[in-house]
């Protein structure tokens, strides 16, 4: 049997920083479990398949909940929460190696900029003529049909 891509453990750690499901007084499908959904999403981005391929069979939903689930959460700062919580407890257990760490000016904003690039300077004192504003000539033109 392939390994659970959620854990006991890893559960008990994300769930407590999901945002409540709300109830619906009027009936109609019940929501997809977080933790169906979670496992889904995991899925999907671990395994690079497009959504809408994402196996019944797993019992994770339609590729579609999955990946408005991912957008609710992602939208309610969830991602963002449970990435500095995971970061902390494997700093905790000395699991990341910080030497392997990179930094680029994708992730930290440059404070005071790069180099300016300098003038291009003009080759010839006046421009080329534009073939696309030049006259044509009337016999030279397509024919109408």
């Amino acid at each position: 049997m392939a390994r659970p891509l959620v854990t006991d453990e890893l559960w008990a750690v994300i769930e407590p920083h999901l945002p409540a499901r709300r109830a619906y007084p009027k009936g109609g499908r019940p929501p997809l479990e977080d933790r169906s959904a979670l496992t889904g999403i995991l899925f999907v981005l671990k395994t690079g398949i497009p959504w809408e391929y994402l196996p019944q069979e797993m019992g994770c939903g339609s590729g579609m909940t999955c990946w408005r689930r991912l957008r609710d959460w992602e939208q309610m700062g969830v991602w963002r929460t449970l990435h500095c919580i995971l970061l902390d407890r494997l700093n905790g257990a000395e699991q990341l190696d910080w030497s392997r760490a990179v930094v680029d000016s994708a992730s930290v904003r440059a404070v005071f900029g790069g180099r300016k690039p300098g003038r291009i300077p003009r080759i010839d004192a006046r421009p080329a003529r534009s073939i696309m504003s030049s006259p044509m000539v009337a016999g030279l033109r397509w024919p109408r049909c």
